[in-house]
């Protein structure tokens, strides 16, 4: 995923996306780009210094700018107000990166996500560096890809994906690693910068989440959790028939919910079918297809 402009994060968004905001933390060479791709977004810079504000590539973007520290001081936002946080680096200048990790990922939405990116240590150079009895990285954090992945998921975090910027390696210097016992995993030798994209929800939960609003699915899940335990079942599979209606809900989608949040689906599926009119069989009916195939 090595690209000519050093923008590689950006092979992470999928060509159809449009996010409502995003968060740049320091990586302003990225605001040209995202203002070009999302020409409609919110955009919103959070920088150290004063200077960075009146970088010329970034004028007339329409940039929202926050000057302070986000090692140190906590970002003046209200929690899930981000579809992205863009910040190359972040961790690896940080004393505490799970708490910094953890407390980035508040200001994201349940369906947004960070990209993040950090320099390999497994890189063979760096590899080089401390068989020669050099450490240079004196005020920063190296990490390797199976340790950054455990910070992520510590720090809350579901699915996490991961591509590599290869450096220019030599065969002779990998191979001579290689023979000493060193695994070479996916290339990991000749990866000098992992990319990351860290997802606050799963896949899965992300697209339930796009779909509807967060008090129609809350209202959803109630009504499903009391069909499922059998409480007041015909009120309650009217008002589920109701709000299908109401929300344009489909089944694919409704069998997505309900294997989320049913625990017994047999005797649900029963219950249910008992209060289900028989206009609303045919709907029902590929509401446990669905679910089957997904199974």
């Amino acid at each position: 995923m090595e690209r000519d402009d050093g923008l590689g994060l950006l092979d992470f968004l999928e060509p159809d996306a449009a996010p409502q905001s995003v968060l740049v933390i320091e990586s302003v060479q990225y605001l040209p780009a995202l203002r070009k791709r999302f020409p409609d977004a919110v955009l919103t810079a959070v920088v150290t210094e004063e200077d960075a504000t009146r970088a010329p590539e970034t004028e007339g973007l329409g940039v929202l700018w926050t000057v302070l520290d986000y090692r140190e001081e906590v970002l003046p936002f209200p929690r899930r107000s981000f579809d992205i946080v863009l910040a190359e680096r972040m961790l690896e200048n940080v004393a505490n990166p799970q708490d910094i990790a953890s407390g980035i990922g508040t200001f994201i939405k349940d369906t947004g996500f960070l990209l993040t990116s950090f320099e390999n240590i497994r890189y063979w150079r760096v590899l080089r560096e401390l068989t020669d009895g050099h450490y240079y990285a004196i005020v920063r954090r190296r990490y390797a890809k199976p340790e950054f992945e455990r910070l992520l998921y510590a720090s809350f975090y579901k699915d996490i994906f991961f591509a590599p910027v290869r450096g220019a390696g030599t065969g002779e210097e990998i191979e001579r690693f290689v023979a000493a016992g060193f695994e070479n995993r996916l290339n990991d030798l000749n990866t000098e910068v992992w990319l990351v994209k860290a997802m606050r929800s799963s896949s899965d939960v992300a697209d339930l989440k796009a779909a509807h609003t967060p008090d129609a699915r809350k209202h959803l899940a109630t009504l499903l959790r009391r069909i499922e335990y059998e409480i007041d079942l015909s009120e309650n599979s009217e008002a589920l028939w109701s709000l299908v209606d109401k929300e344009g809900i489909t089944a694919d989608y409704l069998a997505r919910f309900t294997a989320s949040v049913v625990v017994h689906k047999d005797e649900f599926f029963a219950a249910l079918s008992m209060h289900t009119p028989m206009e609303r069989r045919a709907f029902l009916d590929k509401v446990r297809e669905f679910g089957a195939t997904r199974e």
